[in-house]
């Protein structure tokens, strides 16, 4: 029988970096866990579905959806063990859920929506589309980052999740996580 999963409790605040592809989630990540210095933790799907894509040039199935979840809080379990008071996460259960929704239909696998309303975040930071697009194996909306970021916000206001944008340089999105983060400790 396989070990239930779970969320850890912490007293280090979990921070998520949210939102569509190709807006710098992970680039922010890793530099607010070096300002702050702290862990950050890696979207595990980026390298689980390249990988398919590079042996079998497979995209995301719906099959999928439940691996990357179960690997992804492993991911922010072990990542715990590593923060200094803030845990900088460079996705979420909840991205998994709106990927989901956004590229089957509007399907979600039951436990992953279950697990996104379970699993709690101190701050999200929804990340702007103002930044260039990036195209690679793994990447399908360019034409339609508007739509997306309108998606994943209405997510976070459905669900009462405390949220800011971050627009502009990557400069100015820092200052912005700065200056938010001294309200939040």
């Amino acid at each position: 029988m396989e070990k239930e999963i779970t969320q850890h409790p912490t007293d280090s605040l979990r921070i998520v970096l949210y939102g569509p592809e190709s807006t710098g989630k992970t680039t922010l990540a890793r530099a607010l866990a070096a300002q702050y210095d702290t862990a950050w933790v890696q979207e595990f799907a980026r390298d689980y579905l390249q990988k398919k894509w590079d042996d079998k040039q497979e995209v995301c199935s719906k099959d999928d959806l439940l691996i990357i979840a179960k690997k992804q809080i492993q991911l922010e379990n072990k990542a715990l063990e590593r923060a200094n008071k803030i845990l900088f996460c460079d996705t979420n259960i909840l991205v998994t859920r709106v990927w989901s929704e956004t590229h089957f239909g509007g399907y979600c696998h039951p436990q992953i929506k279950k697990w996104s309303e379970e699993w709690k975040y101190d701050y999200y930071f929804l990340t702007d589309i103002d930044v260039p697009w990036e195209a690679d194996d793994l990447r399908d909306r360019p034409n339609n980052r508007q739509e997306m970021l309108s998606y994943f916000e209405s997510v976070l206001q459905m669900n009462n999740y405390p949220y800011s944008y971050l627009s502009g340089s990557h400069e100015i999105r820092m200052k912005t996580v700065e200056t938010l983060l001294k309200t939040l400790k």
